[in-house]
């Protein structure tokens, strides 16, 4: 059974670009073997992203992600069964925040940050995906 989770988390230490980097690395180096796929936007120091794949797997790679030294204030924001994937040519893709048109981020929020703290999970998911719609995507399979 396919399922996809979306969650926010903050970076423990945003200045640390590194960490992005180390967080992508060792995604797109496990998450294919495991049949995960996913897309992660990350500015300001927060992380949105969406996992997909079977259901243990996903449950087990959010598990690890929340013990995660690397984020802080973890929230699940969405979760659901699917019938097909959303985000499959991607292993783990990453949103280029540089690239946003701020009027997007406006679409979906009171500000033009990205704070998916502040809005609804449905919210967040119609915002990554039209982010991946509009936005440069790097490290597609």
């Amino acid at each position: 059974m396919l399922v996809r989770l979306l969650y926010v988390s903050r970076a423990a230490d945003p200045a640390n670009a590194e960490a992005t980097e180390s967080i992508l690395g060792q995604s797109r180096q496990h998450n294919p073997q495991l049949g995960i796929t996913g897309i992660l936007c990350y500015g300001g120091g927060i992380f949105l992203q969406a996992i997909e794949g079977g259901r243990n797997a996903v449950s087990e790679l959010y598990g690890h992600i929340q013990r995660d030294t690397r984020h802080k204030d973890v929230v699940l924001l969405h979760y659901e069964e699917i019938t097909e994937r959303r985000f499959g040519g991607w292993t783990m893709g990453q949103v280029n925040i540089a690239k946003i048109n701020t009027t997007i981020l406006l679409k979906y929020s009171e500000r033009p940050e990205l704070d998916p703290y502040a809005v609804s999970g449905q919210v967040s998911l119609a915002l990554l995906e039209e982010l991946m719609a509009t936005a440069s995507i790097i490290g597609r399979v």
